[in-house]
């Protein structure tokens, strides 16, 4: 996803979730796997929010084969930068799990 109204789309309309790394967007559609990754400048500077929308994709792409079908808006806050990979990815689990996006196999 790139397009400013797709991202204002899924804020308004989709469910959100959130924890203390992490914040998750989340529309859920028939046969889309659609992602988008956040980061504002209240993270820090451009070197920051590519760090931590790095740590997101990479976290993404371990989930990504187990996930439901939608349209997925992850937004990092400004405490990734600040806290454990453990923590990070305990943070980024919960806010799937509240929203059951994982599907059980």
């Amino acid at each position: 996803m790139k397009l400013h109204r797709e991202f204002q789309y899924i804020y308004r309309k989709g469910k959100d979730s959130h924890s203390g790394s992490v914040v998750l967007f989340f529309l859920p559609t028939q046969n889309t796997h659609k992602v988008g990754f956040t980061a504002t400048k209240k993270i820090g500077n451009a070197v920051k929010r590519n760090r931590a929308k790095r740590k997101l994709r990479a976290e993404f792409r371990e989930y990504s084969p187990n996930l439901k079908d939608g349209t997925y808006i992850f937004v990092a806050k400004i405490a990734i930068n600040d806290i454990t990979h453990d923590v990070f990815q305990n943070d980024f689990k919960k806010v799937l799990n509240r929203l059951h996006v994982i599907e059980q196999k």
